[in-house]
């Protein structure tokens, strides 16, 4: 989640001197010259047709449509807002799972749904009743990272039923060589003037590094970790994404949190813990019913 969080604001930082869709380009490009062993034919060809549809939804959400919402909305927000209206991504799961799935969240669930809904909308009220052109700017990009929440939690839903009939490295390895193959119009269009040699080698660094953060390490250490730790542990931790966020973006990109943001904040952490101890609390009563 540290990575994750702050790959909010090195997005941020990146987009200032590249365009998006080229960064974009550029994700999928480092992260399939790491996974390219496993796109092997012999294996490939064993996934039922069912599945390379499923592959491609979670291709269109999870890497394509969430890379470029998330960019193009960091271009126009803070990072600090970005971080807590990703941070959401839990509670947008729990909706999605509600619509799509038929699974009804109960009491605790839903508190945690409304504390996400109020942070969201405190930031949004906010930026859309500052003065200046910052506010009027930041309303749009909010919605765009908004979007990619969504996006990324339908990545989550379409990934639920895949993750029992293929490897989870393989799930990423196969979306991201479908994203490649979406984002290459577009990343391709931008090249068109674009001066590579009036770039700063430290923006380059960074290209590389959130690359491989966004698509390999992030992934990879979650997979790893979700192994030795309880689903209601781990859902804590959501809450150090917008905290990574936000410290990024005091850090390096001289950005100061507001009194909204820090309610928001307050709101989106209590949601994801009140979500994350409902499994906890559980087991400790094996006798309570409800929630």
């Amino acid at each position: 989640m540290l990575l994750v969080g702050s790959n909010v604001g090195i997005g941020k930082s990146i987009v200032a001197h590249v365009p998006v869709p080229l960064l974009a380009l550029l994700r999928f490009v480092i992260a399939l010259a790491v996974l390219w062993p496993l796109l092997r034919w012999s294996k490939m060809k064993r996934v039922a047709r069912g599945e390379w549809i499923n592959l491609f939804l979670q291709a269109f959400f999870g890497t394509f449509g969430f890379t470029l919402l998330m960019l193009n909305g960091v271009a126009r927000t803070s990072a600090v807002a970005a971080g807590v209206i990703t941070s959401t991504i839990p509670a947008v799961v729990a909706i999605f799972a509600w619509l799509f799935l038929k699974e009804k969240p109960g009491a605790r669930a839903l508190a945690s749904i409304g504390l996400a809904i109020a942070g969201v909308l405190v930031i949004n009220v906010a930026q859309t009743g500052s003065a200046g052109d910052t506010g009027a700017s930041s309303l749009p990009g909010n919605l765009m990272v908004l979007g990619a929440v969504c996006c990324e939690s339908l990545y989550v839903i379409l990934s639920r039923r895949l993750t029992q009939t293929l490897p989870a490295i393989d799930i990423c390895a196969y979306t991201h060589a479908i994203g490649l193959l979406l984002m290459l119009p577009l990343g391709a269009g931008s090249l068109a003037g674009f001066e590579w040699t009036g770039v700063a080698w430290s923006t380059w660094a960074l290209v590389l590094w959130y690359g491989l953060s966004a698509s390999i390490f992030s992934f990879w250490l979650w997979m790893k970790g979700i192994r030795h730790v309880d689903g209601s542990l781990a859902g804590v931790f959501c809450a150090v994404l917008p905290v990574a966020a936000a410290l990024y973006g005091i850090a390096f990109l001289d950005e100061r949190p507001t009194l909204a943001h820090g309610i928001a904040l307050a709101c989106v952490v209590t949601g994801i813990a009140l979500a994350s101890l409902k499994a906890r609390a559980a087991r400790a009563v094996p006798g309570e019913t409800g929630a």
